[in-house]
């Protein structure tokens, strides 16, 4: 490893007093780290969702019966719990329950197919192991009605609504008027089938659980869409986990008991989950987004709650900045605003600090094998828009050629490669595909290009798998995107490569456009896009400008709200 990497040189970039925590601080389990919440905040508010709160006391009491629900019902150490919920309370109370029973829990999007589903669960039994699933009573009516004979290790399934903690006039309200997705709940041959309210929450003992759990014991297998191949589980440990959220707290210098986070990440995603259980064990209440795209629903709970810390993706942070109600509700609360997942435009990212004020967004680096986050802007120190900030404690990082694997100098694209107590233990049994991930050195091969400047930000520039090649010259697409997004008449982009049939090897760059609402033009769309592309010969270098624009209503968006790219690749070709 180069000196330059191996120096850690962009330690000194960090907040002052900042320093790698004694590793000895990991060598503990989720669970002991709740202690300190449910022994010292009962009586805090631990979740608000849709005007009902859950206090840390009756969290406790929650996750009791639903751990004693779990053993009672033949669960040990070891088994799996797959939970497919929006972010309700249910989501939370599954979670920890699942862990104090020494269980393991994976999350398991709603928005899957049956077959996707079927998968997940499939891959998650395999090796003997039981498993359970939460879920939503419209997705059992939907889809787990035409799947669990398939599922073999499935035994158990807990059913619940999106309005199951709202009172009852509310729930028949909400499904009446069809705000509330609803399902019929049947027996299934050869599975348990309990609801969560009417069962668990009812039927269970309050009393404590003593598993015993270790530092090295599984707690997570969280699945990634790979853009290749069925969804990966990266195995997750309890010393992975505290880790991450120990390093993370102490990088945002947060107090104990003293914060509220209002996050739109689904839990059922690693950054949505992370932040979930940092402000869990650190005693912050929570509010529970079940639909991040109701912008106006959020900016009520900003108003109720008033959060020292709100998390999203970039596009639907641009969604709340074009809701004026979020522009007129005082934001003095509001300390660090974090954005993950995607890069956010330099522009948006500028409007949005001039609405919830200056040096309050923090860029950040992750992805679910880093358990999850490995760079970060500083928290009070000065923060680069457009970059995912520097490595931060107790983490390793150097940047390599991806054909080489030789490290590149600084401020030249490279592949981000990442070592620490953060990395995960391997995809859950795909010992070929871990191979490939974790080289001999325990660096996790990130699949991301990123540029690191003299100081030790970084900026993403790339996936490796995105990285558009035009005549032997690379294309960064979100570089491009960076500059595009200037012209008035953009709102969203993103740029594919398709192939070029006239030059094999080489790819002709397209981009998809959606118009900013705003932007007025006479509807000639020919003349827009020679607008565009006059506008990219400015900025751009030839081989980087848009050969083919096409002018969408909407892009697609993924499950988290990151802009589908295998999606428009896939249009693309057919």
């Amino acid at each position: 490893m180069s000196e330059t990497y191996k120096s850690r040189f962009w330690k000194k970039n960090w907040d002052p007093g900042m320093e790698d925590i004694d590793p000895k601080e990991f060598e503990t389990t989720f669970v002991a780290m709740m202690k300190t919440a449910f022994d010292d905040y009962p009586d805090n508010i631990a979740l608000g969702f849709l005007g009902v709160d859950i206090t840390f006391r009756e969290l406790d009491k929650y996750t009791n019966q639903f751990a004693n629900m779990l053993i009672e019902n033949g669960f040990k150490k070891g088994d799996v719990v797959g939970i497919c919920l929006p972010n309700t309370p249910e989501y939370i109370i599954s979670l920890l329950g699942t862990l104090k029973a020494g269980c393991i829990v994976s999350g398991v999007s709603p928005l899957l197919s049956a077959a996707q589903i079927q998968y997940q669960l499939n891959d998650l039994g395999s090796g003997g192991k039981k498993v359970a699933l939460v879920t939503l009573d419209a997705i059992f009516a939907g889809h787990i009605v035409k799947i669990a004979s398939k599922i073999p290790q499935l035994k158990l399934i807990i059913t619940t609504s999106v309005a199951g903690f709202l009172p009852k006039i509310k729930q028949v309200l909400g499904k009446l008027l069809g705000k509330v997705p609803k399902g019929k709940v049947t027996p299934l041959p050869e599975k348990i089938v309990i609801g969560m309210h009417k069962d668990v929450l009812m039927n269970y003992s309050i009393d404590p659980i003593h598993v015993k759990l270790t530092p090295d014991d599984i707690g997570w297998i969280q699945y990634t869409g790979g853009t290749t191949g069925p969804p990966k589980g990266a195995i997750l440990t309890h010393r992975n986990c505290a880790s991450n959220i120990l390093c993370i707290i102490r990088w945002l210098d947060w107090e104990l008991g003293k914060g509220v986070l209002l996050s739109g990440f689904p839990m059922f995603h690693i950054a949505g989950l992370t932040v979930a259980e940092g402000a869990l064990c650190y005693g912050f209440g929570q509010v529970l987004i079940p639909n991040p795209r109701d912008t106006d629903h959020i900016v009520k709970e900003m108003g109720k709650y008033k959060p020292t810390n709100l998390v999203n993706v970039p596009s639907l942070f641009q969604m709340l900045i074009k809701n004026p109600k979020f522009k007129e509700i005082d934001h003095s609360a509001l300390g660090t605003c974090i954005s993950a997942a995607a890069p956010f435009p330099a522009a948006s990212a500028e409007e949005l600090e001039s609405v919830i004020g200056k040096g309050k967004l923090l860029e950040l680096y992750g992805m679910t094998e880093t358990s999850p986050v490995s760079t970060m802007n500083p928290s009070k120190g000065n923060k680069k828009l457009g970059t995912v900030g520097m490595p931060f404690l107790n983490v390793d990082l150097k940047l390599v050629d991806p054909a080489t694997g030789e490290e590149v100098p600084l401020g030249e694209p490279g592949e981000i490669c990442v070592k620490g107590p953060l990395v995960m233990q391997g995809y859950y049994n795909k010992p070929e595909e871990t191979k490939k991930a974790i080289d001999k050195d325990q660096y996790m091969h990130t699949g991301d290009v990123g540029l690191m400047d003299t100081d030790g930000y970084i900026r993403i520039v790339d996936r490796t798998k995105d990285m558009i090649i035009v005549g032997g010259f690379k294309v960064f697409s979100s570089k491009v995107e960076d500059i595009l997004v200037k012209h008035p008449a953009i709102n969203t982009l993103a740029l594919i490569g398709m192939s070029n049939p006239e030059r094999p090897g080489s790819e002709i760059v397209k981009a998809f456009i959606q118009l900013n609402p705003d932007y007025t033009y006479d509807g000639n769309e020919e003349a827009l896009k020679e607008d565009i592309t006059k506008f990219a010969k400015e900025k751009l270098s030839p081989y980087e400008v848009p050969k083919v624009i096409e002018i969408s209503k909407e892009l697609p968006l993924t499950v988290i709200g990151k802009v589908d790219k295998k999606r428009l690749r896939k249009e693309a070709k057919e």
